[in-house]
């Protein structure tokens, strides 16, 4: 009965997992709606009801460990007054009523992150990924080869591949990390490192038909992050001089992109604006200008006609739903103070935790917290994946966040 339980448990956190992922119901529901098609909106109920057993769920599963999940949600304060800003944000909200409903799903967005980090260790929430990602690997490609109307895109984006995703970007964003667990599942497992290799080089297919340049960079970035991060469990005399080498590589690295960005986007088939959030930056500040210390609301600007994002859509000539960069979206929502506090717990707290616990440990497992903290750097550069609700990317760092609060060894205990 106790091991059905605990399988039970388990599915219900992989079934989760691709449900904050974003697939394959948006997919479905929308029966297969392309960018640009004037089919009119997708009926989200189904899965805000689906979320809202999901909330439901994980409090009930919270409240049956509460004096083990107390412990947990003392280590860290950041991101609990981090998700507290954004509620009370309603006070001065554009739209109230919107930064609640919003507000209410961060909660319990945040909740099952906190769940994952009370009720399993590092190694098991990278295995529990693994599974959840082999799932949106393999019905990925059932979509493209049995239902290619639905798993291939088609009008402006002609040809590229989006799986159980609703566009080619929202695969290619989702995958990044995707391909990171496979190939650190490949590296601590002996018996089953073939099917780990299998599921990272199918990932890594569905990254590069997608097309999604973006993307593609952060995952060859996170691939190259996950077999230099070694040096950092070397000796300090070796360490220390490695690093040095290593940063001064990426540095002349970085400097010669720069030098030849026209040229390489151009190769890629992009504009030197990266089609068009330069050009809108600029406005985005001026937004920020006005409101500049606490926002216009959590999940209260990129909204319609009748929000300020208006303007922006204006003068850009198009509808983008975000700044294409989380660091701006976190200001435009929550001001330059949610700004700072989340840059405070990321850089003075999680991030010198994700590095002890690379240090610490031994096993491949220990990387993960440093190179998700890198994926949630060069990720929110020129996309948003910061502080959303219903979304896994939230999911995931507010777990980690947690988790590398609690040292190797009493993260044992957490299991029993």
């Amino acid at each position: 009965m106790r091991k059905l339980l605990l399988f039970t448990e388990e599915a219900f956190t992989v079934a989760s997992l691709l449900l904050y992922s974003g697939g394959p119901l948006t997919l479905i529901l929308s029966n297969g709606a392309n960018e640009g098609d004037d089919s009119g909106e997708t009926n989200t109920s189904l899965i805000l009801v689906l979320f809202f057993f999901n909330y439901l769920i994980t409090f009930f599963l919270l409240i049956l460990r509460w004096k083990k999940v107390i412990w947990v949600m003392k280590k860290e304060k950041i991101i609990l007054l981090l998700v507290g800003i954004a509620v009370f944000s309603f006070v001065w909200s554009y739209l109230p009523k919107k930064t609640l409903t919003r507000g209410i799903a961060i909660i319990g967005t945040t909740l099952f992150g906190i769940y994952l980090a009370s009720r399993y260790t590092i190694k098991q929430q990278l295995e529990l990924l693994g599974w959840m990602y082999g799932i949106a690997v393999i019905f990925s490609f059932v979509f493209i080869v049995a239902i290619p109307n639905w798993g291939i895109m088609s009008g402006i984006h002609e040809g590229r591949w989006r799986g159980i995703y609703n566009h080619k970007n929202t695969l290619g964003k989702v995958i990044v990390p995707g391909i990171t667990v496979f190939l650190l599942l490949a590296f601590n497992s002996k018996k089953y490192s073939w099917l780990f290799w299998m599921g990272f080089s199918l990932a890594f297919i569905l990254l590069v038909r997608s097309s999604s340049t973006t993307s593609l960079l952060n995952g060859v970035s996170l691939i190259a992050a996950s077999i230099s991060f070694r040096i950092f469990r070397w000796r300090d005399n070796f360490m220390v001089p490695s690093t040095i080498v290593m940063a001064s590589f990426g540095t002349i690295f970085y400097v010669i992109v720069s030098l030849t960005t026209e040229a390489i986007l151009k190769a890629l088939g992009k504009d030197t604006t990266l089609t068009g959030r330069g050009d809108m930056w600029p406005y985005i500040f001026e937004m920020i200008g006005q409101k500049p210390f606490l926002g216009y609301g959590y999940g209260a600007f990129w909204y319609g006609p009748d929000t300020p994002s208006f303007y922006i859509w204006q003068a850009t000539g198009w509808t983008p739903p975000n700044s294409h960069n989380g660091f701006l979206d976190l200001w435009l929502q929550i001001g330059l103070l949610g700004l700072l506090i989340y840059l405070f717990g990321f850089l003075v707290i999680t991030l010198p935790k994700a590095f002890y616990w690379l240090r610490a440990t031994r096993t491949s497992e220990g990387f993960w917290p440093l190179i998700y903290m890198t994926y949630m750097f060069l990720a929110n550069i020129s996309e948003t994946t910061l502080m959303i609700q219903n979304d896994i990317f939230w999911v995931i760092y507010v777990a980690i966040a947690f988790s590398v609060q609690i040292s190797p060894e009493r993260q044992k205990t957490l299991t029993t």
